[in-house]
């Protein structure tokens, strides 16, 4: 359980990280700033589906943070690139 919570805290911070990168992507507006808008819809749902079935087949909590932490690692990387 604690490891829950200290894994859920660190995803609420690493996340400020992307949510801040994309704030600045969309503020640039243009052809990029809406493929951000679009790519951000898009991964949201597919991580909230890839959730459900972590957890509908019996996949942990955990499991699930541990993969968005993976997901919003990416994002990261992929947002800090020149």
């Amino acid at each position: 359980m604690i490891n829950l919570l200290l894994s859920s805290m660190m995803l609420a911070i690493e996340a400020q990280k992307v949510v801040e990168l994309r704030m600045v992507r969309l503020a640039w507006g243009g052809p990029e700033g809406w493929a951000e808008a679009q790519s951000m819809v898009t991964e949201k749902v597919s991580a909230a589906g890839e959730a459900m079935v972590t957890l509908s087949s019996g996949g942990s909590p955990e499991m699930v943070v541990a993969r968005y932490r993976e997901h919003v690692a990416a994002n990261t990387k992929r947002l800090a690139a020149p």
